[in-house]
This record gives C-alpha cells, sequence and structure tokens, in this order.
C-alpha cells in the first residue's frame, strides 16, 4: 500500500503538467488532520480552465489508472474536477474520480465547507483564494440538505443496512450531520464516531475499524441500530 503523501505529491505533479487544470485542493480527512491510510479516501478537488469535455475526460480517466496502479495503491484517490467558472454554482454535477470510475456528482456544501475552514493547496491558489466564505448557516444547510437528501432515500431501505460498511458509514454521517446542525461545524469522522447513538461496544468497534483494526460486529444487530439512528436523525432534521 503506497503512502498518502507521496501519492499526492506524484498526482499533484502529473495533474499540473495539464495546461488546463489549475489548482489542486486537499479536503476530507487528510485536511482535518483525521486521516488513516486505508480507511479512509483522499478527498482531492481540481480546478479547471474551461469545462471538462470528453477529451479532456479520457485523459483523466488514463491519468487517474496509472496513479491507482503505482502511488496511489490502495489509497482510494478520489477527485472532483470543477471548472473554474462554475464554483459559485451549487448543485452543478461535475467530472468526479472514485472507485475507479469517472463519474458525474456534485460538490457538496459538506465538502465546500471542509476546503474553506481546513483545506489546503498542493498546487495553484489556496482554497481560502478560490471559494467563497462558508457561514455556520451555510454548514447547518449543507447537513440537512445531506440528511433529507441521500440519507432520507437510505433511510427508506432497511435491507441496505445489513451492509456493514453502511453501518459505519452511517453512525458516522448522522452524527457529523447532528453536531452540524446543532452547532454550524464541521466534526472530523474520529470524533463522530465517539458521539454516535449506539451502544459502547458497538462505537469500540467502530473505532477500532477506523483505526485500521479487522473487527466485525453483528451485523443484524448493528444493522438495526444504525437504521434506527438514520431514521430519527432525518426525521429531526426534515422538522428543523
Amino acid at each position: 500500500m503506497g503512502n498518502s503523501t507521496n501519492a499526492v505529491d506524484e498526482f499533484g505533479e502529473r495533474l499540473g503538467e495539464l495546461e488546463w487544470v489549475t489548482d489542486l485542493h486537499v479536503a476530507g480527512s487528510l485536511a482535518t488532520g483525521d486521516y488513516t491510510a486505508g480507511v479512509s479516501d483522499l478527498d482531492l478537488v481540481a480546478l479547471t480552465a474551461g469545462p471538462v469535455d470528453q477529451d479532456r475526460q479520457a485523459v483523466l480517466t488514463a491519468l487517474h489508472r496509472d496513479v491507482d496502479r503505482g502511488a496511489g495503491y490502495g489509497l482510494k484517490l478520489g477527485c472532483v474536477y470543477v471548472d473554474g467558472a462554475t464554483i459559485g454554482t451549487a448543485g452543478k454535477e461535475h467530472p468526479t474520480w472514485t472507485h475507479e470510475l469517472l463519474v458525474q456528482r456534485i460538490l457538496s456544501g459538506v465538502t465546500r465547507a471542509e476546503l474553506v475552514r481546513h483545506g489546503f493547496a498542493v498546487f495553484g491558489r489556496t482554497p481560502q483564494e478560490v471559494f467563497p466564505a462558508v457561514s455556520d448557516d451555510d454548514i447547518r444547510e449543507a447537513a440537512r440538505a445531506e440528511l433529507t437528501g441521500y440519507w432520507a432515500w437510505a433511510a427508506r431501505r432497511p435491507r441496505i443496512w445489513l451492509d456493514p460498511v453502511m453501518v459505519d458509514l452511517g453512525l458516522t454521517s448522522m452524527a457529523r450531520g447532528r453536531h452540524s446542525l446543532t452547532h454550524g461545524g464541521l466534526l472530523t469522522k474520529t470524533d463522530a464516531i465517539k458521539q454516535a447513538d449506539a451502544p459502547a461496544w458497538l462505537i469500540e468497534q467502530l473505532l477500532a475499524r477506523r483505526r485500521g483494526e479487522d473487527v466485525d460486529s453483528p451485523r443484524l444487530r448493528s444493522g438495526y441500530i444504525a437504521w434506527r439512528d438514520a431514521r430519527k436523525t432525518v426525521r429531526s432534521a426534515a422538522r428543523a
């Protein structure tokens, strides 16, 4: 498994050789100091001069596949490509490399907040120079949008909570969402796990997995706990 710093540096060097990529920023756990290799994703955001058309997408796909086979192997390096002219357009979908595919996704309000409050540049301008300031109310609205969007969809589908990955993601995201709604701030995933609405034994197991340890939780019981928490948190966000 590669080293995260080396992978980001090498990726940045190769991306910087493309004349139409102007800036590369670090968000997510690496920006907040909560990164665990092999567990955390490497969340990057690149700004481009003009839209990423089909030809540019082909170049990016080849570059990412090469990095994923080399310095980025096993590190789950992902990147959102935002046309610099559309930075202020919320809800717009952008080419996004994730899980070995180039798909179309929005740059979420939570990611924007991470960039402005904690992000840093690999090359180009800093996120704080490029993205608009983010207020506490902006973070509250971003959290509410995620809870009443994707998570409301997931809460209506109890069967998907039998997936152990969904248990960890759900309990962590619900704690982060509640914190943002209440305080207008961001919470790291590790701190969110400590505040999860779950029994102490499950919290300890989540923390162990966050550290990269191979620990299993009872599938049915933990799935039910996470699904119940999602339903309750989503309802509360919808009423807020």
